[in-house]
């Protein structure tokens, strides 16, 4: 929602621009194996707690940066992803803890929902701060208020259940394994490779849009030729807005879909990945295309694009906690996140900032150019949409039996390695 400002305090390019996302994403990427391994052997709750106070601070620490220190300020952003990597690896697997069959399906949703939901809120938000107080260094004061709630509803209402209290009902007694075997078991399992490489596409896209899509439309309104002063700021609240809404639609919706084909087909959740990555790359084409003639229609694409791409969030995190067994979820949530982002929007923010600079230099000066070198650059996304459909696809052949699998693992878990296998992590990051 404050790119453009950041931009302009900071004075730079599209493509150092790109790396603000790109530094929080190979953070949070680099560290959530890191507390995957953690999260899998020690209290989940502590993790948290710690995650959420480093996001906290940095976050407010980060809105103090003086304009000659750019590369301070982009260091600010691989500490958030600190905090992101420690929280985010390991809330699913505490749900997946405290519910079974469809009332988990339901948390699940509901948890994910706030992804969207979170992300539109802080286009509207940081754009209002920063267009009220004349300073968008607000928009990151305000955030740590809010991270600071979150903090005590933690500390004081989360629970922290027995690692497959909801599977075994403690009738089993699941016992850790030497994280090699964990990722060798993850290795193997069809549904988690391929699910994992259609969210990798996901990431791409998601990732690109959420960092550019203001600016993009921003400079598409400029070509218009409508006022400069207040495009940006009205592009952010509607984008906000926007992501709110088609999050919680796509979210509720791919729910109630798979609550009702679940039982009579037993691929539906891949499935309707696949239909929702599918259909929302030419959505998303159409919107990048018809930006510079108009804006309503892209913002109608948009909208329908991100309700289909939002069918996902939750049936996902669903399919890695039914074919991943208990003591292995946090290490497969973090080995999810480390290749979705490694692969995903780590890069994308970066890749398409890089392409704009690059198209651009053939007539800097040209102000329709530089919209029309981002335009040629978003143009990347809907094909890697394509992509991950086909990955979901893959995933529906062997969804039914990896669910059997799992099913066995858990009734009947393999014998407990002797200790003298084990070892442990001696260096871990500290701020």
């Amino acid at each position: 929602g404050v790119l453009l400002n950041i931009q302009k305090y900071f004075n730079v390019t599209d493509s150092l621009a790109g790396l603000l996302q790109t530094v929080f994403i190979c953070s949070f990427m680099l560290l959530a194996p890191v507390f995957g391994y953690l999260g899998d052997r020690y209290n989940r709750k502590i993790i948290m707690v710690a995650g959420l106070c480093i996001w906290t601070f940095t976050t407010l620490g980060s809105s103090f940066i003086t304009q000659s220190n750019f590369w301070v300020f982009i260091l600010t952003r691989a500490l958030v992803g600190t905090g992101e990597a420690s929280y985010s690896t390991i809330a699913p697997t505490i749900i997946g803890d405290l519910f079974s069959g469809f009332e988990r399906t339901i948390m699940i949703a509901f948890f994910y929902i706030f992804i969207p939901v979170g992300s539109g809120l802080g286009y509207i938000a940081g754009s209002a701060i920063a267009n009220a107080t004349g300073d968008w260094h607000w928009a990151l004061r305000v955030n740590p208020i809010l991270g600071f709630i979150g903090l005590i509803l933690l500390m004081l209402i989360v629970p922290s259940p027995p690692r497959g209290a909801s599977e075994t009902q403690g009738a089993v007694h699941l016992e850790n394994t030497p994280y090699m075997e964990d990722v060798k078991y993850l290795l193997k399992n069809r549904s988690f490779v391929w699910s994992s490489l259609g969210v990798t596409a996901m990431a791409f896209v998601t990732g690109a849009l959420a960092f550019w899509t203001p600016v993009f439309l921003y400079r598409a309104q400029v070509k218009q030729g409508r006022s400069a002063r207040c495009s940006l700021c009205f592009s952010s609240f509607k984008f906000g807005v926007i992501t709110v809404v088609t999050g919680i639609l796509g979210v509720v919706m791919g729910t109630y879909i798979s609550r009702k084909l679940r039982h009579r087909l037993p691929n539906a959740d891949p499935l309707i990945c696949a239909v929702g990555m599918l259909t929302s790359s030419p959505c998303f084409f159409f919107a990048i295309v018809l930006a510079d003639r108009s804006i309503a229609a892209t913002y109608v694409f948009i909208a329908v694009g991100e309700t289909l791409l939002s069918l996902n969030w939750a049936i996902l995190a669903d399919i890695l906690l039914y074919v991943v067994i208990p003591t292995r979820r946090a290490t497969a949530e973090a080995l999810q996140i480390m290749v979705c982002h490694l692969l995903g929007d780590a890069g994308s923010p970066a890749l398409l900032g890089l392409i704009s600079d690059a198209v651009s230099r053939s007539n800097p000066d040209s102000y329709s150019w530089m919209f029309r070198s981002l335009e040629y650059s978003f143009l990347l996304c809907p094909f890697i949409g394509v992509l991950g459909g086909m990955f979901f696809l893959l995933t529906a052949l062997y969804i039914a039996e990896d669910r059997k699998a799992f099913a066995f693992d858990t009734v009947q878990p393999p014998p407990p390695t002797s200790t003298g296998g084990l070892f442990v992590f001696i260096s871990l990051p500290v701020s």
